[in-house]
């Protein structure tokens, strides 16, 4: 009997432009963040460089 894999859960492209109900404000962290998700580590933005 054949083990069927189930189909990979669909996901969305990084940034507001995407979202269902985009933030009013965002910014270089939350870019970082949003497309690091679901990454166990934060994003690498310190604020120190542009």
């Amino acid at each position: 009997m054949a083990t069927q894999i189930p189909e990979p859960p669909e996901i969305r492209d990084a940034g507001p432009d995407a979202m269902e109900h985009p933030p009013k404000s965002w910014d270089e962290v939350d870019e970082a963040s949003d497309e690091s998700f679901p990454a166990s580590d934060p994003p690498g933005y310190d604020g120190k460089h542009n």
